[in-house]
């Protein structure tokens, strides 16, 4: 939604100032709105789209803003607005895809602005009280609380050990501010799930990636695009759990699997003589072959029959479209 004045965050779910023990409106500030344009020739413009829209943080008085990878993932234009209505272009540095996280820089100066300080995600577990804000100030603020602290596996080869999962959840998560009890920057929203409870409800949450992955590669990622690890091996594979099994949903055009004649509908059994019964075992197994390169040995059920098949795993960034220097 384009519009921020089309939605707000009920008021009795909103951070009472109050009742915190920093300046909330400083945090608030710190977020800006961000509206990524990406070619329509782009590898993920068929998933993502071409026009995306969501959050991000300003963390460095430069004008470094800290979103979430998708948003800007081969984008060519961004446009950044801050709290106080001020438009300025920016550019993207880099995304992560083993963390999420993507970097954006401004091309125009900021002055006045407050910059988030990054605070210590490992210290905060379930029950710890949270802010979760979108752009648009207190009314896109939500109050809410750490539910759990534990892996998270998505289907597009993604691997998080130990991600936040909030609730209530807030709904416009994409890029948004988690920030901790100090007032600090704990992580930022990626995904809403829904999770079933007991008595047939349904509890939405949101999935945010803690800042702690991104300290260790910050600097490299702000300079070079990249973390500076090796890249992780990656299949070109969309992956669907079910129970006690893995199938295969869809598959990137040209990517690694489908050149190894892996075909939707394929249930993958192992990896590497490795057995696989949900997403996580999938990337787990995955992950352990080595580095991007890597060739991995899939034992997949195919109707009646069982095959394995030789995967030379690539590097995801490979086959997406490099940011357009300004």
């Amino acid at each position: 939604m384009s519009d921020d004045e089309e939605w707000e965050v009920p008021a009795a779910f909103q951070p009472d100032p109050a009742e915190l023990s920093f300046p909330l409106e400083d945090c608030l500030d710190s977020v800006v709105a961000l509206r990524a344009m990406v070619p329509p020739d782009a590898f993920t413009a068929a998933t993502l789209g071409t026009e995306r829209e969501g959050s991000g943080v300003l963390i460095d008085a430069s004008g470094l803003v800290l979103t979430i990878g998708y948003l800007i993932t081969e984008a060519e234009t961004i446009w950044i607005t801050t709290h106080d209505g001020r438009a300025v272009q920016g550019t993207p540095l880099g995304v992560d895809f083993e963390t999420g996280f993507g970097l954006v820089q401004t091309l125009g100066r900021l002055p006045g602005m407050p910059v988030a300080a990054l605070g210590d995600s490992e210290a905060l577990g379930p029950g710890s009280a949270m802010v979760l804000a979108a752009h648009g100030g207190r009314s896109h603020a939500l109050a809410c609380r750490v539910a759990a602290r534990q892996p998270f596996a998505g289907y597009w080869e993604y691997l998080l050990e130990n991600a936040f999962f909030t609730a209530p959840a807030h709904p416009h998560w994409g890029g948004a501010g988690l920030f901790g009890p100090d007032g600090k920057l704990a992580g930022i929203g990626s995904l809403i799930l829904q999770q079933g409870t007991q008595g047939g409800k349904r509890l939405d949450l949101n999935m945010c990636v803690p800042v702690a992955e991104l300290l260790p590669i910050l600097d490299a990622l702000r300079s070079t695009g990249a973390s500076g690890r090796p890249a992780r091996p990656w299949l070109g594979l969309y992956a669907t759990e079910e129970e006690d099994s893995v199938g295969v949903g869809s598959l990137a055009k040209g990517g690694p699997a489908e050149r190894a004649g892996l075909r939707p509908r394929d249930r993958i059994l192992a990896v590497d003589g490795r057995a696989v019964n949900d997403l996580t075992s999938l990337w787990q197994a995955v992950r352990a072959a080595g580095p991007a390169g890597a060739q991995l040995r899939l034992t997949v059920g195919r109707g009646q029959r069982q095959l394995d098949l030789a995967v030379t795993s690539g590097d995801r960034r490979a086959h997406l479209k490099a940011p357009r220097l300004h």
